[in-house]
């Protein structure tokens, strides 16, 4: 990931929305085509006395290949996939630091710079997706670790409002944190 990633103000309820909507029009793309390929190719190349699983199957998997490409170079593009590219690129970047979190909470521990800003992002990233989403069970309980670190921040002198995820922060925490084997 090269790119820095910016939270941004949104609306669970209408997220929730664009995002079903989203979702429901890959997933009946995907239906269309996977049944019509897989009916051709058994109508071209299947058995009239049936046995057909192979080519009801290479319809389904064309219809999947077809379908990712449709996805990728049309749909991705469209204003209603904007929630939907949102979620995505909000959790990779959570997943960037996830991937780390031995070599972030070893920074953490001791009062990192980059450590204690890259963990503020993260619960606050992992806030707002609990909120997008409607999981109130985890937001319960990310709440007090992140109320805590926030006041590590600010005890700390550094800002606690850590709304942008550098990715820099990553390779740094590994090179500073290495595993030890």
């Amino acid at each position: 990931m090269s790119k820095s990633f910016t939270l941004e103000s949104r609306n669970p309820e209408q997220f929730r929305r664009e995002t079903r909507k989203s979702n429901l029009i890959v997933m009946g793309t995907f239906a269309v085509i996977a049944m019509t390929l897989a009916t051709l190719s058994v109508n071209f190349f299947g058995d009239p006395e049936g046995g057909n699983f192979r080519w009801n199957l290479a319809g389904v998997i064309a219809g999947v290949v077809v379908t990712t490409a449709i996805f990728r170079l049309v749909y991705l593009k469209q204003p209603w996939m904007e929630s939907a590219r949102y979620n995505w690129r909000l959790k990779r970047s959570l997943m960037s630091l996830t991937n780390i979190m031995h070599q972030l909470k070893a920074g953490v521990e001791v009062e990192d710079p980059v450590a204690m800003k890259a963990m503020r992002f993260y619960h606050q990233g992992l806030e707002q997706m609990y909120r997008l989403e409607n999981n109130e069970s985890a937001l319960a309980d990310l709440l007090p670790d992140s109320r805590a670190h926030q006041s590590r921040l600010e005890a700390l002198e550094i800002n606690s409002d850590q709304g942008t995820f550098h990715p820099e922060w990553v390779d740094q925490l590994k090179a500073a944190y290495k595993k030890k084997p």
